[in-house]
């Protein structure tokens, strides 16, 4: 009986765990579904497909090769949908619309144009190329505010134990003695004592600003106020106009050598770039090249946006039929640009942060001490 009762048991564990069950299979498929894919995989798919397709190798085998080689459970779940798409006779571009939150909008239209005039195999590399220089830009671009950003907690985090445990035993020591504080050190000591007294409350109001600053960042308004501030700003300013403009050179050089006509490039480029001032820009542009204008009049009216070199690369590019390739060098000189900028940056802000520093250590010291002098 108790043999049965275990063969029971395991039966049932069995059953549970089979990939067969629907409601486990529909679990593991939702975690696969939400699970992310790195960028180094959607530019290792892109290299290798290039190379595949190169070397003769049917569309739908190539994909197979792929799904069989990727060890993350997402991109094996889209590449074995591809396959079965491409293997009963669905265009490329058709299979791949579903997931253009995956792939990007201008990979998936340039993937289109590619089917249409037969060049898919050179429009996989142009988006090989396009991936591997947006994944090197944004490195770039994160491993320089790794050090201002550990800087900036370290300073709040001074601040909060300088609160917390420093200030209150000064206090203690000026109760004691009845001293006359100065208004710097009664602001200080009545910060400190409310942080003390109603930690709670300022945990609360610190979160509720913190979520509606994150709520204000989500609605389109006021996010565009934000962006217009961020080109204002010195230093970031710049550095987010060369960021915007590295991207606008490449995306536009690419779709182009693609074949793709000039405004349904104006309107991809504008979801590729990160600034809403420049994507509202670019979608307006896209509206006027309807009528006719070229793209360097256009341009030209936004000169705060695009300096005067990219005004006359563009210009000279339209004169002479090399757009692309003018482009192509432009997001070159920007993306170099920008990689020596992000290089010195923290010896730039290194300064700026050791002089905050400075004075609110020295604002602290200050109030502290002057009471002490006082008194002796």
């Amino acid at each position: 009986m108790v043999i049965d009762l275990e063969k029971i048991i395991i039966d049932e564990e069995k059953k549970l765990i089979n990939p067969e069950n629907n409601l486990v299979k529909k679990l593991i498929n939702k975690l696969r579904s939400v699970s992310s894919i790195p960028n180094k995989d959607i530019i290792f798919l892109f290299q290798n497909l290039q190379v595949m397709i190169k070397s003769g190798l049917a569309l739908d085998k190539s994909l197979k090769t792929l799904s069989l080689q990727t060890n993350n459970y997402r991109l094996k779940s889209i590449l074995n949908d591809l396959t079965e798409k491409t293997e009963s006779g669905i265009s490329f571009y058709e299979s791949l619309k579903k997931y253009e939150k995956v792939f990007g909008a201008p990979a998936i239209n340039m993937i289109k144009a590619g089917e249409v005039s037969g060049r898919l195999e050179d429009v996989l590399k142009q988006i090989f190329l396009q991936a591997k220089k947006s994944y090197e830009l944004k490195s770039r671009v994160k491993a320089a505010l790794v050090y201002p950003i550990i800087v900036v907690v370290a300073m709040i985090g001074i601040a909060i134990a300088m609160f917390i445990f420093v200030i209150p035993k000064i206090t203690s020591l000026f109760d004691q003695v009845q001293a006359q504080l100065p208004l710097a050190t009664k602001i200080l000591i009545t910060i400190s004592n409310f942080s003390l007294r109603n930690g709670p409350l300022v945990l609360l109001l610190i979160t509720i600003i913190l979520i509606l600053i994150s709520f204000s960042f989500k609605h389109k308004k006021t996010k565009y106020f934000y962006h217009q501030i961020f080109l204002k700003l010195p230093i970031f300013g710049e550095i987010i106009k060369k960021i915007n403009l590295a991207k606008f050179s490449r995306t536009i050089s690419s779709l182009i050598k693609t074949d793709i006509p000039i405004i349904k490039t104006l309107t991809i480029t504008s979801d590729v770039v990160t600034n809403l001032v420049y994507k509202k820009a670019l979608k307006e542009s896209a509206e006027n090249v309807k009528s006719g204008a070229s793209l360097t009049d256009i341009l030209g009216k936004y000169s705060n946006l695009f300096p005067p070199v990219i005004i006359q690369m563009v210009s000279a590019g339209e004169e002479t039929g090399s757009l692309d390739t003018i482009l192509d060098e432009l997001a070159t000189f920007y993306e170099e640009e920008i990689d020596q900028i992000m290089k010195t940056l923290p010896s730039i802000i290194e300064p700026i942060l050791i002089l905050i520093l400075g004075i609110g250590v020295g604002a602290m010291a200050v109030a502290i001490i002057m009471p002490m002098y006082s008194l002796t």
